[in-house]
Parts: C-alpha cells; sequence; structure tokens
C-alpha cells in the first residue's frame, strides 16, 4: 500500500481547498477574510448544492429501497381541505416506519439538515383529517456558545453551565408540500409553543443525569431556539396569533461553520490529522462535543500554517427565540426556580387560531396549492437517477397507514 508523503497530502489538501472556495465563488476581501458571492436565498441555496447533493448520495439506497412504500404518506394538494387541517404530533421512535419517514422527508429539504447531538426528539406532524404528513419538528440539545442567546438571557458561564439543560434547539422545523404554500411552516412553528411539546419533554428529560457533567438534573423546557437556514426568515418573524408571540427574532449568527468543506477533502483532513496523531482526528464521540468537526478543521489549518477564519463563510443565519416559560430570562439564570406557562395552549388550540390566520386564506388567494402531487416528492430527491419507473409503479400498492 502507498502512503502519501505528509508533505504532498498537506499540498494536496490546500490545493483542493483554495480550489474548491474559488468553485464556490468566494474571494478574499480587502479584510483578508472570505466574501461569499452574495447573500439572497437563492445564492445561499447554491452554496449549499455541493453538501446536498452529498448526503442525497449517500442516502440513495435508502431513497431507492423506501421511496415506494412511503410516498403514500406524502400529501397532494387535492387530499388536503384547508378548513379541516388538523395537526397531530407523533414523537419518533428509532427503528420505526416514522423513523424511515422522517428521514426520507428531511431529505428533501434545499439545506441539508444536520442529526441533532445530545438529548434529540423527532416528531411527525400528521394531518388526522387525511392521513398525511404534513410537517417535521426536531430538537436537540443547543450550541454551548451563542452570544446572541446568552446575551438575551444574561448569561455568565457557570450560569448557562448549570442552566442550559432549559435549552433546546429546533434544528427541523418546517413544513412538507403542499403544506409548506398554504403558510404551514407557520403553522408548524407555532406548534413548539405547545402543551404537548412541554409535557413530552418533561416526560423525557424531566429528570435525568448530565451525560457530560454527571449531575442529575431538574430540566424545564424554557426557551426553543432556532435558525433561518436563508438569512432573514419570513417564517418566523412576527410569528403571533391571537396577540401572543410564538418566536422574536433576537439576532444573527456571525456566520462561521464548515458546510463549504466537502466531505471527502474532510476525510483527507482527519487522514492527516491522524498522520499527525492528533486528537481531533476522531473526535466525534457523544461527549466530545458538537463542534468536533469545526474543531478538526481548524486544527488542520493551523497545522497546514491557513488561516483559520477560512471557516467564516460570511453567511449569517437569523436566529429566534420561542419562550414556552413567560419568565424564561429569570428561570434560566437562576433567578427564580419556578416557571409559568399560563399561556400554553394545545396543539389543537393552536391549529384553530393557525387556520383562520393563515391556512384559510391563503388557499383562497393561492389556490394553485391543489396542483401539487405526491409524487413530485421524487423529484425534491435529486439526483434523479435515484428514483426509477418500477419504484413510482408500485406506490398505490404500498399504502399503509403507520402505526400511530
Amino acid at each position: 500500500m502507498n502512503v502519501i508523503p505528509l508533505l504532498t497530502l498537506e499540498s494536496q489538501i490546500k490545493r483542493r481547498l483554495r480550489s474548491h472556495l474559488r468553485q464556490l465563488g468566494f474571494v478574499k476581501g480587502p479584510d483578508g477574510l472570505l466574501k461569499p458571492p452574495g447573500d439572497d436565498k437563492e445564492v445561499v441555496r447554491q452554496l449549499h448544492r455541493g453538501q446536498r447533493v452529498e448526503r442525497l448520495n449517500a442516502e440513495s439506497v435508502f431513497i431507492k429501497n423506501n421511496l415506494a412504500k412511503l410516498l403514500c404518506y406524502f400529501a397532494s394538494g387535492t387530499d388536503v381541505v384547508p378548513e379541516a387541517v388538523s395537526p397531530r404530533l407523533q414523537l419518533v421512535q428509532p427503528d420505526t416506519v416514522e423513523s424511515d419517514l422522517f428521514r426520507l422527508a428531511c431529505l428533501t429539504w434545499t439545506i441539508p439538515v444536520s442529526q441533532g447531538y445530545g438529548r434529540r426528539m423527532r416528531f411527525l406532524v400528521w394531518d388526522d383529517n387525511n392521513g398525511k404528513v404534513m410537517g417535521l419538528i426536531a430538537l436537540s440539545d443547543p450550541v454551548f456558545n451563542m452570544r446572541v442567546r446568552d446575551d438575551l438571557i444574561g448569561w455568565g458561564q457557570q450560569q448557562r453551565r448549570e442552566h442550559l439543560v432549559g435549552v433546546m434547539d429546533a434544528f427541523v422545523l418546517g413544513a412538507l408540500p403542499p403544506y409548506n404554500m398554504l403558510l404551514g411552516g407557520k403553522l408548524v412553528a407555532c406548534l413548539i409553543r405547545t402543551q404537548e411539546i412541554r409535557r413530552l419533554f418533561l416526560e423525557r428529560y424531566g429528570d435525568t443525569r448530565g451525560i457530560i457533567s454527571g449531575k442529575k438534573k431538574r430540566a424545564t423546557l424554557a426557551m426553543v431556539t432556532t435558525s433561518s437556514a436563508l438569512g432573514r426568515s419570513s417564517v418566523y418573524n412576527r410569528l403571533a396569533l391571537d396577540g401572543i408571540k410564538y418566536f422574536q427574532p433576537i439576532g444573527y449568527t456571525v456566520g462561521y461553520g464548515h458546510f463549504h468543506i466537502p466531505a471527502d477533502l474532510f476525510e483527507e483532513m482527519r487522514r492527516y490529522l491522524k498522520r499527525r496523531r492528533h486528537k481531533y482526528s476522531n473526535n466525534h464521540r457523544f461527549g466530545n462535543g458538537p463542534n468536533w468537526k469545526f474543531r478538526a478543521v481548524r486544527a488542520t489549518l493551523g497545522l497546514l500554517g491557513m488561516n483559520a477564519e477560512l471557516l467564516r463563510h460570511g453567511i449569517s443565519r437569523e436566529v429566534f427565540m420561542c419562550k414556552l416559560a413567560s419568565n424564561a430570562e429569570e428561570l434560566l439564570r437562576g433567578d427564580v426556580t419556578r416557571s409559568y406557562c399560563r399561556n400554553l395552549l394545545s396543539v389543537k388550540q393552536v391549529a384553530s387560531l393557525a387556520l383562520e390566520r393563515w391556512i384559510i386564506p391563503r388557499s383562497k388567494s393561492r389556490p394553485e396549492f391543489s396542483e401539487w402531487k405526491a409524487e413530485n416528492i421524487a423529484s425534491l430527491l435529486a439526483p434523479p437517477n435515484m428514483v426509477d419507473e418500477a419504484s413510482l409503479a408500485t406506490i398505490k400498492r404500498s399504502c399503509k397507514r403507520p402505526a400511530s
């Protein structure tokens, strides 16, 4: 087996990284930092295109094996009766049909979503009027450092360490077609602030022990954060029902990350770190922290003598906060020990308000939602060679509702 000399490997990584960034359209600004080719939504989608293709290629076998039997759970426009939409949350359990359905539905997102880390809760949002899936919610542990969130709460480092358990991050949150055409994304987002979410969180994590700290913690879900994948959000901004704010903007991320580092180049970086006997070459297990990939890339750049600021891609995300407790900030600082959640509505109550506010009016102004076909989901799972006619032909024969 031929082993590439270390200096050759270093030159190869440098050359590939510079070439890849040029292909994406990044240039260096006057301050020496990366400057993206633009910040409008279509530019951001294009910058993530390579990452999305990588994800779809990696999932190609799963897609081919499951598309036909799962496609019947997606709605056509003719299945949707706007006045009768009836959302229901289902907590997804691992190794089930629902788990496969959640996984497949996530692959239709134009911006690839992460797997989350630490504590995780995944939900399918069903429309009980037709038995079709209308949206997805996934909550996970939040990042430890988030300036705009920490400034809002007024956290010191020790306060954050003790009370971060009361925060979750919605890393998947949205509606599937054709519900997204009816502003269903707003309805799904509002379901975060419901009695059901708070109760299910308490049942799973209310009395738990921190994996990293080893300490037993009484967790009450006080706040959920999320961020817009495409800059400023039209879904979460001014999101309110009946005078109650569901999500509020709290600022923007700085624009650091590693989405612009392709998977095969990252694996090359890990091999390089292994050759250098660096601890980040295989530092991805839970307990090592959520940013292991970020740290691995930064360590590689440092060893290569490259600017670590190449991780600053400049694509900022707008960050939003949803308070389930009206006294969330005080609770998370440790100033009080009792949460106040008097205004929380049930999923049914939120849905009733959302139908009148968004779904029904949009169905009348944009009736073209009814033209959407469930089979079009296959077209969202590009590259197209993943979907064959034989699979599509079996859809009607394999329609069985998953167990609730």
